[in-house]
């Protein structure tokens, strides 16, 4: 049974056919000053996000200009370190050994390690921030530390530092310098240095009793001894951590590989024996 429904109408051959020919000649002119538009959109986005130095290229400029800055170690007049003194953490050359193709030669400094990417989306540094190892001994933005007394002890600047005493290593990091704290924990399933798997060594915002580092002498055998006595500059000495007792260590058979081109080794922490 057919029925007929209201406002149905029967179209003649000739208005079938226009109605199935709907593009023309100004449909293409739309579809073209479309493209011009938004051509001119995309432009004028980009001409405002250079104004403001968003650019990705803009971002990794002010990146590297920030952490690559030269700068000036503090000079020791008495011989010995102190407070407030910058100062950069070397890991000194080691003796070949049997595996001696394996390791990174050369002296090797303590330096931040920030993300790559997320660095150049944001002004700020991700925190926690990743430390490595870098064979130069140049005094950058990178690798220039700052030595800081703890709240507990409360040291005034230029205060010497002796064996045993708590001390903090402060970085100003980021476009606003603000002062990152080396910083350790416990190793935990979820938390571990990269490739090594042992405890990590991060630079953190947050001041906390596990920002404290000591000094001990190098020989463990006369370290009693020289519990106390001043800390001289350029000697080679053993940083522990205080609240976990292991001490700062670099892993130089670990590559890690960046979009640089060069290569670091991860910083973690061992028996400070």
């Amino acid at each position: 049974m057919v029925s007929v429904r209201a406002g149905c109408r029967w179209l003649s051959r000739e208005q079938g056919a226009m109605a199935q020919n709907v593009y023309g000649p100004g449909v293409r002119m739309g579809n073209w000053n479309e493209d011009v538009y938004l051509e001119e959109e995309r432009m004028r986005h980009f001409l405002e996000k250079r104004e403001k130095g968003e650019l990705l290229i803009q971002r990794n400029r002010r990146v590297k200009k920030n952490i690559l800055r030269p700068m000036q170690l503090s000079v020791s007049e008495d011989g010995y370190v102190h407070y407030g003194d910058k100062v950069i953490v070397v890991n000194p050359d080691q003796v070949l050994g049997e595996e001696a193709g394996k390791f990174m030669r050369g002296d090797l400094s303590l330096c931040m390690s920030p993300d790559e990417v997320k660095a150049q989306l944001s002004d700020d540094l991700e925190i926690p921030c990743g430390v490595s190892a870098v064979q130069t001994i140049v005094p950058m933005g990178r690798n220039t530390f700052t030595i800081l007394s703890d709240r507990a002890n409360n040291c005034e600047m230029g205060q010497v530092v002796v064996y045993g005493q708590n001390f903090c290593l402060g970085i100003a990091a980021g476009l606003e310098g603000k002062m990152l704290y080396l910083t350790s924990d416990h190793r935990t399933l979820m938390k571990s240095s990269l490739k090594s798997g042992l405890q990590e060594v991060t630079l953190t915002d947050e001041v906390t009793h596990l920002n404290c580092w000591q000094a001990a002498f190098l020989d463990p055998q006369l370290r009693l001894e020289y519990e106390g006595f001043p800390v001289r500059a350029n000697e080679k000495i053993v940083i522990y951590h205080r609240h976990t007792n292991r001490a700062l260590a670099v892993h130089r058979n670990l590559f890690l590989r960046y979009t640089g081109g060069g290569r670091r080794v991860p910083y973690w922490l061992r028996d400070n024996n």
